[in-house]
């Protein structure tokens, strides 16, 4: 009988309680049992979905607070000296939220002999996902030993409610790949000792009941380092010995495995799991090579996107698995990936557009479609025959809707020639043109943008959407909080000054609710990192622009000061990859006709007299594909959309990008050719470290290096940010150097936010005295 499977399921819970709770119990106003309620209550719920669903295999231990990566770290001893761990027992929270960011000077932290200034761990996105996970820190020095068992734990939780669930574990392998090891040692090399902490858990696991763990090794789906195949065999030996009665799973996911599935499939297992959304064409070479007791599981509902699955397609795919040897085959049906990267119910989504809303699935959707495709491969297609019937019909509906393809973009597009790609000159005679006419001093200091979105901004906000607030009491609301920070800015010396976006709901959302091709959620909600919550929009139709977008409040925002103001957007990069986007063309279309859009808001705020535009592109490395092979493709079609966005000024206008959280070593030649004269990126965490790709490959434009960590609540002293920057003063010219926060400070408070500007200001001062 196929077994219908889930990977992982929504942690944040369907009304964001899980943020809730978090940030309730970060402020002090909920005690920890409560937090600890809440996600039992979160995880309870969860299961009973999935049973009501129809699945069979039901994950657990994929619920965590903060990240997944950082509770394997935590229950693994993985935690570097100075948060709170000894070495023994259980980690606490305080150690947890900790590392997770960065201490407070707390009581619970005092309690914990964790010192105020304990940074966080760095992150990064969780492969090309907007996911971001806590990178563990690890050398020869980590004492790995299992502190607790939360794996155990979630299956004895589920085993109390009479549901049997199948733990979730991040491999050990990909766990040390995806760890920063310091101590100069290769993270593999650090395997024999982190292999018996795994294999305590997975005996725990077995104790406490479950017949199956999965264990997933996304890194599988990448090109491994030297050394990998090798640990592979290693550590998949030593699971199998750890707990011979219990059934392996190994997890692959956002890819196909290509020359590494004969790897997979070789390895002591009882099943392997495959992404058949990204990568259907390896269902074959699988069949080849797996072992007639293996089971197979099928990734054929879509994980990571929102898209109805063409169940007739997805069945198709899992009758060509079980006729191959004579249908003898061991089969499981499940989602391409976790369902962690969309949204809850899509029943909570009244208000959608009905013909869209029927094109739609979110998570408890996805899980529908993945009984339905078990049912229908076991009791043949009769037996879903209306669910084929109506899958049919919403497949050919919207083929056939004339609102998907706008004739004007299309004609747009074609248009468009590689010389609208290219600036008029050189940064070097830019750079002349933009010296003369903003006249900066050394070391510019500026913000990434946003500033802190309140209670009071969010209320006034919602009102003026529900119809609470007239348009002029709105506008007059946002004019007044834009003029107080341009007053503050001005005051404190900030040298070039923003608006700081209290009008914008979401650096994507904002602008897509104004481009024409995109829809809306209300309760579409997932989870970036932590209690960091997102609602992407939806991309459901070609994408133009009807009407300026940030000229109104770039424009009094100027009016207020002389001093250069900068106009902020978003790329058209990121304005792809933070979206739900169509499938029914190329992303590179889908991302072409975004940059024309931009473009035109590009030419509008300079024609209003805006000197400085940033065009961020947080999430240009996030659409890398996995595989070296198939990165310069990707590479180019990016870097001409940012050119095209950005290109059609003069000389004189200086175009600012801003990227953070990414590893840019593979990527500064693309990010040179995007050409922008200013890039600001994440350097707080990493202490300079990310500047290395620059200063190696000569990058030709001017930089910022971020000295604020705006993702953790500390505010560094101007000392500490002065120290910081010195680092980057001695790998760059210091003509060509700003002085910025890491990111914008939407999420931060004003409490925090004011001193530490103040601080960068401060900083900067000190820093250009000793350049006299």
């Amino acid at each position: 009988m196929t077994i219908a499977a889930n990977l992982g399921y929504p942690r944040i819970g369907p009304r964001r309680e899980l943020k809730t709770a978090l940030e309730a119990f970060w402020a002090g106003r909920m005690p920890e049992n409560e937090l600890l309620d809440t996600a039992r209550a979160l995880r309870a719920g969860g299961r009973a979905v999935q049973q009501a669903a129809g699945i069979g295999h039901i994950p657990s231990g994929d619920f965590a607070l903060y990240d997944h990566v950082l509770q394997t770290a935590c229950a693994l001893g993985a935690i570097p000296p100075g948060y709170g761990w000894n070495g023994e027992g259980p980690v606490t929270l305080a150690t947890l939220f900790a590392l997770a960011r960065g201490a407070r000077g707390t009581a619970a932290e005092r309690d914990a002999g964790i010192p105020a200034e304990a940074p966080a761990l760095e992150m990064t996105k969780w492969f090309d996902t907007n996911y971001h996970y806590l990178v563990p820190r690890v050398g020869t020095g980590t004492p790995f030993r299992l502190t607790s068992n939360p794996w155990a734990e979630a299956v004895a939780e589920g085993m109390a409610t009479g549901c049997r669930t199948r733990p979730v574990l991040l491999g050990p392998v990909s766990f040390l790949l995806l760890s920063k090891a310091e101590d100069g040692v290769n993270s593999l090399a650090l395997l024999p000792k982190l292999l018996p902490a795994y294999a305590a858990a997975l005996r725990g696991i077995a104790d406490a009941g479950a017949a199956w763990v999965q264990i997933d090794e996304p890194c599988l789906v990448t090109d491994l380092p030297v050394g990998a195949e090798a640990a592979y065999r290693q550590a998949f030996r030593a699971l199998a010995d750890a707990a011979p009665g219990l059934n392996i799973l190994l997890g692959t996911y956002f890819g196909g495995l290509r020359e590494n599935l004969p790897l997979a499939f070789a390895l002591p297992v009882a099943g392997v799991h495959l992404d058949l959304v990204r990568a259907p064409e390896q269902l074959d070479a699988a069949l080849e090579v797996a072992g007639s007791e293996q089971w197979l599981s099928l990734g054929l509902v879509d994980g990571r996107n929102i898209w109805r699955a063409d169940l007739r397609v997805a069945l198709g795919l899992a009758q060509r698995a079980a006729q191959r040897d004579g249908g003898a085959r061991r089969l499981m049906v499940a989602p391409s990936c976790s369902l962690l990267h969309v949204p809850h119910d899509l029943a909570m989504e009244e208000a959608l557009e009905p013909a869209l809303r029927r094109r739609l699935a979110f998570a408890n959707q996805k899980l529908r479609e993945v009984a339905l495709l078990a049912r229908g491969l076991d009791e043949g297609e009769r037996a879903i025959a209306d669910a084929l019937s109506e899958s049919d019909r919403v497949v050919g509906e919207r083929r056939a809707d004339p609102r998907v393809h706008d004739p004007a973009v299309a004609a747009r597009l074609a248009a468009a020639t590689p010389a609208m790609e290219s600036r008029a000159h050189p940064y070097a005679a830019r750079a002349e043109a933009q010296r003369a006419r903003l006249g900066l001093p050394l070391f510019p200091v500026t913000t990434i943008g946003s500033f802190p979105q309140t209670e009071a901004v969010r209320k006034a906000r919602a009102a003026h959407a529900k119809g609470k607030l007239d348009g002029a009491a709105y506008e007059a609301e946002m004019e007044r909080l834009i003029a107080e920070s341009v007053a503050w800015q001005e005051e404190i010396g900030v040298d070039v000054p923003v608006h700081g976006e209290f009008e914008r709901n979401d650096m994507v959302k904002y602008f897509g609710e104004q481009l024409a091709g995109y829809a809306f959620t209300k309760h579409g909600w997932v989870q970036s990192y932590g209690s960091r919550c997102v609602a992407p929009p939806i991309i459901w139709g070609d994408v133009s622009r009807p009407a300026p977008m940030t000229l109104r409040w770039s424009r009094y925002a100027q009016s207020l000061t002389r001093r250069p103001m900068k106009g902020m957007l978003t790329g058209p990069v990121t304005m792809l990859q933070w979206s739900f986007v169509r499938d029914d063309i190329p992303r590179e279309a889908v991302c072409r006709q975004i940059a024309l859009a931009i473009r035109d808001e590009v030419r509008d705020l300079e024609e209003a007299g805006i000197p400085i535009i940033q065009i961020d592109e947080p999430a240009f490395r996030e659409g890398l594909p996995l595989r070296a092979a198939d990165r310069d493709d990707y590479l180019r079609w990016a870097v001409a959309c940012f050119r095209l966005s950005a290109a059609g000024v003069r000389d004189e206008t200086q175009i600012h990008t801003h990227m953070c959280y990414s590893e840019f070593n593979d990527i500064i030649g693309a990010i040179a050719a995007m050409d922008a004269d200013v890039i600001s990126i994440e350097t707080a965490r990493s202490r300079m470290d990310l500047l290395e790709a620059f200063t190696h490959f000569a990058y030709p434009n001017e930089i910022g290096p971020g000295v604020w960590d705006i993702h953790s609540p500390r505010v560094p002293d101007a000392a500490e940010m002065a120290s910081l920057f010195r680092l980057a003063l001695a790998k760059l010219p210091p003509e060509r150097l700003w002085l910025n926060p890491d990111c914008g400070c939407k999420t931060r408070g004003w409490a925090e936010v004011k001193p530490a500007v103040e601080n960068l200001v401060r900083a900067a001062r000190v820093l250009r005295a000793e350049a006299v």
